[in-house]
């Protein structure tokens, strides 16, 4: 017998509705795209996918949307074989309004002036609490999480180290992009919003799916 089934009903998780996921989701997009329109305003970057098409998009001049999107397809084929249709799906959903607030949000908000460390400080406060709406929603921005995941099933590798190892060659490319205070700033935002999220992220915590 399976523990799903001897778990009483009254105990398992209870599955958000289509409303709860949309609110969830459009919450937790609109708070990450704004964190991301703080850190290009001060010409920094990030880590994982979102990083990685930051970078790319300041050596190529290319907008972030259009890379942003590019660089998660070929992750949700990973997706599909590790975490299952619902979550690939959802995932692409975010992605796309990340993407598109990315273009909207900028004209929308100015700034005559932005300090760098606070500006960073924001940057990974609102896009950490975004990403937690997301989790928690069963989505994710896509990309280096669902390979590393692959890679500890398929290796036995850590996951987290997959993700370390990933975010140190964006940042170590970076140096060769951008100057060197604003890739030691891009690490200090990087590393508040892992804070928020390891701090706040316990499955414990919260039992939705």
């Amino acid at each position: 017998m399976s523990d799903d089934t001897r778990t009483p009903p009254k105990n398992r998780p209870r599955r958000h509705t289509l409303l709860e996921d949309t609110q969830g989701l459009l919450t937790g997009t609109t708070m990450a795209a704004t964190g991301l329109v703080l850190l290009t305003h001060l010409g920094l970057i990030t880590g994982q996918t979102a990083g990685l098409a930051l970078l790319i998009s300041y050596a190529t001049d290319t907008s972030f949307a259009v890379v942003f999107f590019a660089v998660n397809l070929p992750f949700y084929w990973l997706g599909l074989q590790r975490i299952g249709l619902r979550f690939v799906i959802k995932t692409f959903i975010a992605v796309i309004l990340v993407s598109g607030f990315s273009i909207l949000f900028p004209p929308l908000m100015t700034f005559q002036t932005l300090d760098p460390i606070f500006g960073v400080a924001l940057f990974g406060l609102l896009t950490g609490a975004g990403l937690l709406a997301i989790f928690r929603h069963g989505a994710s921005l896509g990309g280096v999480g669902i390979l590393a995941l692959y890679i500890q099933d398929k290796t036995g590798f850590r996951a987290g180290l997959v993700q370390l190892g990933f975010d140190a060659c964006v940042f170590l490319a970076a140096f060769w992009v951008l100057p060197v205070k604003a890739v030691l700033l891009s690490m200090l935002g990087a590393l508040i919003v892992n804070l928020v999220i390891t701090v706040n992220h316990r499955r414990d915590w919260y039992v939705a799916t």
